[in-house]
């Protein structure tokens, strides 16, 4: 049997499963697999009626009244009519008989809405008349709004007394409805015909190079968390702890990939389903270029396989030479700094951000020697402390991040780095701990003056933590995995390279 895999033919055995079918795709294990199984053709009715006329079509959509409802019922009688009377205000067709009570309240009527009117306050001759102008005024059947003209209002300017509307129809509306599914489960059965997507691809805007580089950060673990399914859009809080601006906007089209660019949800990712108008609040850092019908049905809860275009041009954490073959394939030239030698290993990146470096189409590569780089391993049993170290330190979105040194000479039994104090504002206090030992690694939380600030143990000690704090201060993050000895190494000021990876 034949079926399609992103976008891409493939014959399958009789009795074969997804597994068989995404077969060397990209595809991340657990995410939803959307399956098209057949696209059928819905007819409905709309709100919508065609008025011909010999000068051409208008149509009239009908509000949700008891006026357009009955306008509906009396169809047969006002086709055939004419138009009795144009002026500047109106255009009046009629007159056929109604059972409308006389009712002299005036209306506020906007050009092209369409409403009832009676002749000389009888129902045995109604009109419908339509606004050429803004005006108020009673015409004896109350406001009668049936509804407005939306397509076709140039023919009121060049129809003529006395012509006829000479047909009046609903409109049908045929839509495609697409009978899919979104699953996980690899042991489903796959059909002859079936279109399959594993995975979302997404067109990168230049015009948004940080919105771009959060999309890019966010999509390096291979998939995005769904936390919100809506009808319009479906949105991803995987990450939204960053430094975020205004960049390019526009119209939120289906397909659109937005980036939060103000408030406590910086960050945010938003995929839109639906077309909605351009917000301030929302940067334009891309579009789904295949794989839509996987972000259109994914629900919360569900894990996306996403790709980017371009993929992300980071080298650190490779050596030097395996950084520029690496860049070469971006188009990207490599100027080396630091450490200069094909061995050393990348440890910064300027400028780091994809976007920006395929524009300006170089980047310096930091080398430093592998021993210098500082193993260290993260408990993770406070998320926020964790979530707080990763992002002072850059682990949050590179393999090798960086602390700086502030206090650090001989005989203390502490090193301490800068934090970010900004971010270090909800640092709650941890249950204190009832010893520190050498190497654990702590943050300073809110509870004391000199909160968000990073440290590492060199002495046990009952009393004081990583940063010199008593206990009730201090939140413990981690273990410093590496000789000790070597932070003897390093004063004020000083950068210290480290890595949860084993290089």
């Amino acid at each position: 049997m034949k079926v399609t895999v992103n976008g891409k033919d493939r014959t399958l055995r009789d009795g074969a499963t997804l597994k068989e079918a995404v077969a060397g795709e990209h595809y991340v294990a657990g995410a939803a697999i959307a399956v098209l199984l057949s696209t059928d053709k819905v007819s409905s009715t709309t709100g919508d009626f065609a008025l011909g006329t010999p000068a051409g079509e208008m149509v009239l959509h009908l509000d949700d009244s008891e006026d357009a409802r009955r306008f509906r019922d009396h169809v047969k009688e006002i086709e055939g009519v004419t138009a009795r009377w144009i002026t500047r205000d109106i255009a009046a067709f009629g007159s056929f008989s109604t059972d409308i009570k006389a009712d002299q309240t005036p209306g506020d009527y906007r050009r092209y809405d369409c409403f009832f009117s009676l002749g000389g306050n009888d129902n045995q001759t109604t009109y419908v008349m339509v606004a050429r102008s803004q005006h108020r005024r009673a015409y004896g059947a109350g406001p009668g709004r049936i509804g407005r003209i939306t397509v076709g209002r140039h023919l009121l300017d060049v129809l003529k007394e006395g012509q006829k509307i000479e047909s009046i129809r609903p409109v049908v509306s045929e839509t495609e409805q697409k009978n899919a599914l979104v699953t996980a489960d690899l042991t489903t059965p796959v059909q002859d015909g079936y279109s399959i997507s594993t995975r979302a691809v997404i067109k990168l805007d230049r015009a948004s190079p940080l919105s771009a580089e959060q999309i890019l950060v966010v999509a390096a673990k291979g998939w995005f968390g769904v936390t919100e399914d809506t009808g319009t859009f479906m949105g991803c809080r995987d990450d939204m702890d960053v430094d975020m601006e205004p960049e390019d906007t526009g119209v939120r089209d289906e397909g659109a990939v937005m980036v939060r660019n103000t408030g406590a949800g910086k960050g945010h990712i938003l995929i839109y389903r639906e077309r909605r108008q351009l917000s301030p609040n929302l940067n334009l850092a891309g579009h789904i270029v295949s794989g839509m019908g996987l972000v259109t049905r994914a629900k919360a809860g569900d894990r996306v396989s996403i790709a980017t275009d371009p993929p992300r041009a980071l080298a650190v954490g490779l050596t030097q030479v395996a950084g520029a073959q690496f860049l070469a394939k971006f188009g990207l030239k490599q100027k080396r700094t630091g450490d200069t030698s094909d061995t050393a290993v990348i440890v910064d990146q300027t400028p780091e951000a994809t976007m920006v470096a395929l524009d300006k189409g170089e980047v310096e590569t930091l080398g430093v020697q592998k021993d210098r780089i500082l193993r260290v391993s993260l408990s993770g049993y406070d998320p926020i402390t964790t979530h707080y170290f990763k992002k002072v330190t850059g682990l949050s979105h590179k393999p090798i991040g960086q602390l700086k040194v502030q206090f650090a000479f001989p005989g203390m039994e502490m090193v301490c780095f800068y934090g970010d104090d900004a971010r270090a504002q909800d640092l709650y206090p941890q249950e204190p701990f009832k010893k520190c030992r050498k190497g654990d690694i702590g943050v300073t939380n809110q509870s004391r003056p000199h909160h968000g600030m990073i440290g590492i143990r060199l002495k046990d000690s009952k009393q004081y933590g990583p940063t010199g704090e008593e206990g009730y201060g201090t939140n413990l993050v981690g273990r410093f995995e590496d000789d000790l000895l070597k932070l003897d190494q390093y004063e004020d000021e000083q950068i210290i390279y480290i890595t949860e990876e084993k290089l």
